[in-house]
């Protein structure tokens, strides 16, 4: 199979996967209890008047499908609808607040791949002593949940110390990598023990293997072996848990924007769940669900580049 019918053919099953979710996202909200328009309303009163309102804005007289592919043709727009407790649109909270989450996300993804890959090359090529302390380190850090993080942090170096702001996003670019540090750490410890031990064990069994052997008997030097047929052949590996990287930052990204009260769309979900305000809640679930989905279709689309015993369309070589 060529690249390009393989990338056409993860594409195609991306959108149907995404069409799938978005099916199931749309429906949650008909699977409470009591009528749609009850449940939109949160337990408020309403007139008869906002009451027939709110059946007209959310077509709740028509068919489950009409319904269903309403919503779905204004989202592919890029409406998501108006949220019930901020009384705007929920493309434009969106607009606000996700800009931050990115940032956050992306700082924290950068702490894990570079703090976490040099913690599991380092154990596994020094081995002894240094592959103890750091084993242990990561056990730590793999037991630490992210929101148990984020208090240890806030406590030690925004309150005692004083160095990092202990809430808020910032303003300005500069501000907002100041406010988000702390954060970041905290959203990325757990994974930084993950990612070392998958890069440990990874570069350990290349370490073992046939041509690593035979490179070491040509004379090739340890460094230039270490560089080109152990970490390289190991990426594969590690290229695979992105997804899963990814998705957990997705979703602890929740709990760390509350601890610290940023205003993101992770807190933006905690609160529109608690309140009930379902069109928001729809909304960054869907954007959740695309970004884990296009996640992975990267790492499908460049596990083949970097990791050439990789077959199109598996993963059984990283694995």
């Amino acid at each position: 199979m060529s690249f390009a019918r393989f990338a056409v053919r993860r594409v195609a099953e991306m959108a149907a996967t995404l069409l799938a979710a978005s099916f199931v996202v749309f429906g949650a909200m008909y699977t409470a209890p009591g009528n749609p328009a009850s449940f939109l309303l949160a337990g408020r009163s309403a007139s008869p008047e906002a009451l027939a309102s709110i059946n007209a804005q959310y077509h709740l007289d028509d068919p489950f499908l009409t319904r269903y592919f309403h919503w779905l043709g204004d989202v592919l727009q890029g409406d998501f609808g108006r949220s019930i407790t901020y009384r705007t649109d929920v493309s434009r909270l969106l607009a606000d607040r996700l800009p931050v989450t990115l940032l956050l996300i992306t700082m924290a993804l950068v702490v894990v791949v570079a703090v976490g890959l040099l913690l599991g090359r380092t154990a596994a090529v020094r081995g002894g002593a240094t592959d103890s302390a750091i084993l242990v380190t990561t056990t730590f850090a793999v037991g630490t949940p992210s929101f148990v993080a984020a208090v240890l942090l806030q406590g030690l170096f925004a309150v005692q110390l004083g160095w990092f702001p202990s809430s808020g996003a910032g303003e300005g670019f500069a501000d907002m990598l100041w406010h988000l540090a702390l954060p970041a750490v905290a959203l990325a410890l757990y994974l930084i023990g993950m990612l070392a031990r998958v890069t440990r064990s990874a570069m350990l069994e290349a370490l073992d293997s046939e041509h690593v052997t035979v490179a070491r008997s040509r004379g090739v030097p340890e460094r230039q072996v270490i560089r080109r047929h152990v970490f390289r052949n190991s990426l594969g590996t590690v290229l695979t848990t992105g997804g899963l990287i990814v998705s957990t930052l997705l979703v602890c990204t929740i709990l760390v924007e509350t601890a610290f009260s940023i205003g993101g769309i992770g807190q933006l979900l905690e609160l529109s769940t608690t309140t009930k305000d379902f069109p928001t809640v729809q909304a960054i679930s869907l954007i959740i669900v695309a970004l884990f989905m296009i996640v992975n279709l990267l790492v499908d689309l460049l596990l083949p580049l970097v990791d050439p015993r990789v077959t199109l369309g598996t993963r059984g070589a990283a694995t």
